[in-house]
């Protein structure tokens, strides 16, 4: 007999406005404990230096997951000019120098150069796994790690200030895999200078933004007082919530059941919705499965198992 998992089997989103200071990963224990949930883990990771927007998912809203982290997400940053640390943010060493302090013209025309499709090489101190270990483990052992250079996508990027010579802030919305200290390190090459990121804030990641989110303090507040419990739950979010650009099917109760066994539905009729590739199948609005629409079946890939 399988050991029992502790904690209860809540499913939902919680979107976490996460400070400067804590992992990403120490926010997923934190939510965990305070719903007391089975299951947590986050859609794309914030470092400790970073704020912002930290989706994080409970239970069987785990299995949405990968659409968050694939989807666009919007970052507003500063970065200081004339000097590169060893992580491309405040937290390493300072390792090269420039007196060179481009102005608002030469910044606006470099950033030009950043839309639409890029390659770019993540920094050292980054999570990319090499040969089964983080980046970042390497870069602390004192190893200079071959990162291959990879394709995002920046589709708008906006020079917001310069309120000194020495600083500028930028705000941008990209594809998955962008590494802002990458755009402040390249930029700055562009500009023969230096430079590193010394604020970073996440605005938005997929269809959560700062509207759904709530304070992390503010979250342990919650947990920490039975008064405020009912104020708790409510800023947990659907598990569907991650779903917003995925079409809705509602099927009858025995539909449903033949989903969660593993079985195709037929769709087939006049009144067979119009879809194509991927659907949300729901009964009586509670979420069934993820399937995979094809010569009029709805074929099952990913099953919820959440109660009305």
């Amino acid at each position: 007999m399988g050991r029992r998992k502790k904690g209860d089997l809540v499913s939902g989103w919680v979107i976490v406005d996460k400070p400067v200071g804590p992992t990403s990963t120490q926010v997923v224990g934190i939510v965990r404990r305070v719903f007391n949930a089975q299951k947590a883990g986050h859609a794309g990771t914030l470092d400790p230096l970073a704020e912002g927007i930290l989706p994080i998912a409970l239970g069987e809203a785990t299995k949405t997951i990968p659409f968050v982290v694939d989807s666009e997400k919007v970052y507003r940053f500063t970065v200081k000019w004339g000097e590169a640390t060893a992580t491309d943010d405040a937290e390493g060493e300072i390792i090269a120098t420039s007196a060179i302090r481009p102005d608002r013209q030469a910044i606006e025309g470099a950033l030009e150069g950043f839309l639409g499709e890029i390659s770019q090489v993540p920094p050292q101190f980054s999570a990319i796994k090499v040969a089964g270990e983080r980046a970042y483990d390497l870069a602390r052992d004192g190893e200079t790690v071959d990162l291959k250079a990879r394709a995002v996508t920046i589709y708008e990027a906006q020079l917001l200030d310069v309120p000194d010579e020495d600083t500028a802030s930028f705000e941008i919305v990209c594809s998955k895999g962008t590494y802002v200290r990458a755009i402040a390190r390249d930029l700055a090459e562009a500009l023969s200078t230096r430079a590193h990121v010394i604020a970073l804030r996440r605005l938005a990641t997929g269809p959560f933004s700062e509207d759904r989110s709530i304070l992390l303090d503010k979250l342990k507040e919650f947990g920490n007082s039975a008064p405020a419990r009912d104020t708790l739950w409510a800023n947990l979010l659907p598990l569907e919530t991650a779903l917003d650009d995925i079409p809705v099917v509602a099927v009858s109760e025995a539909d449903a059941t033949r989903l969660k066994q593993g079985q195709a539905i037929l769709l087939r009729g006049r009144d067979a919705p119009v879809i194509e590739g991927l659907a949300l199948t729901v009964a009586d609005g509670t979420p069934v499965a993820l399937a995979e629409y094809d010569r009029g079946e709805l074929k099952p890939v990913r099953v919820f198992n959440v109660s009305g």
